[in-house]
């Protein structure tokens, strides 16, 4: 049994998420500044480091035009 949190689709929701912003147009910096977060927040979130919850999500999906459904 694997002891890590991280998983196969985990990972594959991540890419899609990265990839929403990058569709929207968007660098990390600007996203920080609308969600009044600091850049490295961002940047945690895309590698993995930072695992978001079902608001933060949300907050995500909206700023990026997506229905949630897109991204999981």
């Amino acid at each position: 049994m694997s002891k890590t949190v991280w998983t196969k689709e985990y990972a594959e929701f991540i890419r899609k998420l990265r990839q929403a912003r990058l569709d929207a147009g968007l660098k990390q910096i600007e996203v920080a500044k609308k969600i009044k977060r600091p850049q490295s927040y961002i940047s945690r979130v895309e590698s993995g480091s930072y695992r978001l919850d079902i608001i933060e999500l949300k907050a995500f999906a909206k700023m990026y035009k997506k229905n949630i459904n897109e991204l999981i």
